[in-house]
């Protein structure tokens, strides 16, 4: 169903519009002056506006569809349990998201065919920065899937699926930035514990190529968490 559904094409293509435009953009604001932050950690920053609209698109169909058709009932009737079904749904998507992000490779390597210097000057096959920036991008992802998947197994609505997803989202990437902006230093032992849900704090760590165990643990446990919880979820309705 992940190929065949327009939706999936949809959000592909305006994957990569919006990643290329913001390439370009941060490419050219490195070039017209000196700056520290090298264009691919900026590019990596911005990670979060293609995944609030790619992970819903990307993850509405993979029960509500189902739900809604009445074909939910048809598969669990089939020798297979709901864990591999989730399960097998769960691993589409997110090699389909990796395979996405695989291809802005192609943006370095267009740039390095065009201006061959200003790969270099720029930096722009810095091996920290792609190795961590890649990392992470396959940690959250793989997080951020199992919230969409989540979120289409408790509804027929596809619509309804995708606002869930995105309100989780939000929630999960912003809430860590915006509790950093609360009035609550004075409170013993609070930094160190909002720093461990600070998504752009994980990102930014690991796109100068430091790579953290205890985002790890996170982004895994929280997968491990919601693809379980989605399991439960369709045994529930079976």
């Amino acid at each position: 169903m992940l190929w065949i559904a327009p939706a999936t094409y949809i959000a592909s293509i305006m994957f990569l519009v919006l990643m290329a435009f913001i390439y370009v953009f941060y490419l050219y604001f490195a070039t017209t002056a000196a700056r520290e932050t090298l264009p691919t950690e900026w590019f990596f920053q911005s990670f979060f506006w293609p995944v609030f609209f790619m992970v819903p698109l990307l993850t509405m169909r993979s029960f509500a569809e189902d739900r809604r058709l009445g074909t939910l009932e048809t598969l669990m009737s089939t020798p297979v349990t709901a864990g591999q079904i989730v399960c097998s749904k769960y691993l589409a998507i997110y090699v389909f998201y990796i395979g996405l992000w695989s291809l802005t490779l192609l943006f370095p390597c267009i740039v390095y065919l065009i201006q061959p210097e200003l790969v270099l000057d720029a930096g722009l096959f810095k091996a920290s920065t792609l190795f961590g920036g890649f990392v992470f991008v396959g940690l959250s992802g793989a997080f951020y899937i199992s919230i969409g998947i989540f979120a289409s197994s408790i509804t027929r609505s596809q619509l309804i699926a995708g606002v869930i997803c995105f309100s989780i989202l939000f929630v999960v990437i912003v809430s860590g930035q915006l509790l950093m902006r609360l009035p609550i230093d004075e409170l013993e032992g609070t930094g160190g514990i909002i720093d461990y849900f600070r998504t752009f704090k994980h990102l930014e760590d690991f796109s100068r190529g430091l790579v953290d165990t205890r985002p790890l643990i996170l982004y895994l446990s929280g997968a491990w968490l919601f693809v379980g919880t989605t399991t439960l979820v369709i045994e529930s309705n079976a």
